[in-house]
């Protein structure tokens, strides 16, 4: 009989199992490098330039302590402070530091501003290729510098604001201190249009604006009212709406007044979201706040949707790089982990789920920088302008509600393992719905591709120029192009299928822009899959005939491409 010395110590106590048939974590390498299609994407649309600096942002955002302040920044949530320990109102929000690393990071890559300081052919994919690689680290953080770069040309309405402001904006430095935007070697700003009547119904706001002294564009005005939703509330300045005599106006306010004083945008309390969680979101009252008013008197609307265009696009491309980072996890996980004999990958019917998640990805980042050139040209070309306008409207649509559902199936293929908050995929699953939310939801955009269409008829005419190009490419192709001249042709009911309607557009032009491509692999299988009668509900229905395992290794990140 063995007596308590007899028995082996603790130390000796064997092992219970090998952890064996685990990907190991996918981590330092090059993001850029391992995306073809990105690559390719940034080539077509007229930004090879930006290769060799994109291949080195890659390697930074592919490197474990990129990913770990990802992981920090929505670990440790903002905090709202009110006073400072003196009793003084301070209306803080306090970050983690990864949050500020990220930050500086997005601004010293110049991913808030660089289109606007080199204007130049391209400009607009390079900036949007380098968020794409970003965003996919940690999205909550792009909020205020999509604001902030699409803040400026709303701020041209004003030139003798924009004057002051622009430089310290477009400057490659991020200043955190909550000081006076004249003391600050770099500035971002917000938006602030929601209020709790109207929500997306701007024309409902009740917050009013008296001017101080002499009235009109420029002069600063004392807001009163209420705002629901400030996303970013550290930023040094907001563009928002309020009613002046004159109207609906858009006024920036700044959050020190320019005699160095508090202005008065009082925060009452941090927005407690699902998703989005580094990034803080206010309610914010406004008690005789100061604003210059940006433009005429009545015009706040046309005047911030210069910049809530820009917004929109930025959604388009957070959430095609949500898509992205979705495959990268999938692509590595089922090629580094064997099920019933053999790796997951090389299973068939798990090789047709990842193919379609795979060419979901790849017709919204092609539809997405395909329109980020039509931004490029859209100053001296009336076609690209107008493409613009209605590819925007159709891509928010389309790429941020198919989102969702895409992150949801991503998961699935790792299987409970993705339901870990250690794992980023629970992350992407709550990022995933905010992009279609935000920024006009599915209703705001359908409707809004109708008023293009009504309103500008060479919207719809350069649409079909665009869809001309791929004609006799695919039959598919061209049935479905059928399909919606009949549509819009169709007058009955057109707001009741608004929705379809877009859809129906917005597959048309991803469709095109890969039939463009002349890479018959992805757009032939895209058709194939999206443009078919008896297409299937859910991912993972691909008929015959598409070379999945092709697919799946153009997509697959590796270690070694670095």
């Amino acid at each position: 009989m063995l007596t308590p010395t007899d028995a082996a110590p603790l130390s000796a106590t064997p092992d219970t199992h090998e952890v064996f048939n685990q990907p190991f974590a996918l981590e330092n390498y090059n993001s850029f490098l391992s995306d073809t299609a990105l690559q390719e994407a940034v080539t077509r649309e007229g930004a090879a330039w930006a290769t060799a600096d994109l291949t080195r942002f890659g390697a930074e955002s592919g490197r474990a302590e990129t990913i770990l302040q990802g992981f920090q920044a929505n670990e440790n949530k903002p905090c709202f402070k009110t006073h400072d320990r003196f009793g003084r109102r301070v209306d803080e929000v306090e970050f983690h530091p990864a949050y500020h690393q990220l930050m500086n990071t997005a601004i010293t890559e110049g991913l808030h501003a660089s289109p606007w300081q080199d204007p130049k052919p391209g400009a607009h994919v390079a900036r949007a290729a380098k968020y794409y690689l970003h965003t996919q680290v940690e999205a909550g953080h792009g909020c205020p510098i999509t604001m902030t770069f699409a803040a400026i040309p709303a701020l041209r309405k004003q030139p003798n604001i924009a004057e002051i402001w622009e430089p310290l904006i477009t400057n490659h430095v991020y200043d955190h201190r909550n000081i006076p935007f004249h003391q600050k070697n770099g500035l971002t700003l917000g938006m602030a249009m929601t209020e709790k009547q109207g929500g997306s119904d701007v024309r409902t706001n009740t917050t009013r604006a008296e001017p101080l002294g002499a009235a009109g564009p420029g002069e600063i005005y004392s807001l009163v009212g209420h705002k629901y939703f400030v996303s970013a509330p550290m930023c040094d300045g907001f563009l928002l709406l309020a009613n002046a005599a004159g109207g609906l106006s858009c006024f920036l306010v700044p959050r020190w007044r320019p005699d160095g004083t508090k202005n008065p945008l009082q925060l009452q309390q941090l927005k407690q979201k699902m998703g989005n969680v580094s990034n803080a979101s206010s309610e914010t009252e406004l008690r005789g706040a100061w604003g210059w008013l940006i433009g005429e008197e009545g015009r706040g609307v046309a005047n911030i949707l210069e910049m809530v265009s820009m917004t929109r696009f930025d959604c388009m491309m957070g959430s095609s790089a949500g898509m992205r980072q979705a495959i990268v996890q999938i692509t590595h996980h089922c090629h580094h982990r064997d099920a019933f004999g053999k790796p997951l990958d090389q299973q068939p019917l798990m090789q047709n789920v990842l193919a379609d998640l795979i060419l979901e990805n790849e017709a919204a980042l092609a539809l997405t920088l395909r329109i980020a050139r039509a931004l490029d040209e859209s100053k001296h070309s009336p076609e690209a302008a107008a493409l613009l306008r209605l590819g925007t409207a159709l891509g928010k649509y389309w790429i941020c509600k198919r989102t969702p559902g895409h992150a949801y199936e991503a998961m699935e293929c790792i299987g409970g393992s993705a339901v870990m908050e250690t794992s980023i995929m629970p992350r992407l699953y709550r990022e995933a719905p905010v992009n279609a939310i935000w920024e006009g939801s599915g209703n705001i955009q359908a409707l809004d591709m109708l008023r293009a269409l009504s309103r500008s008829p060479e919207t719809l005419e350069s649409y079909y120029q665009q869809l001309s190009l791929s004609l006799g490419k695919n039959n598919l192709y061209d049935l479905w192009l059928k399909k919606i001249q009949a549509s819009l042709a169709d007058k009955d009911n057109i707001e009741y299928r608004a929705r379809d309607i877009t859809e129906k557009m917005a597959l048309a032009l991803q469709a095109n822009v890969l039939l463009e491509t002349d890479n018959a692999l992805i757009a032939d299988a895209f058709c194939s899959a999206r443009l078919r009668p008896d297409m299937g509900l859910n991912y993972g229905t691909l008929p015959k005939g598409i070379d999945c395992s092709a697919i799946i290794e153009r997509a697959r990140p590796e270690l070694s491409r670095s």
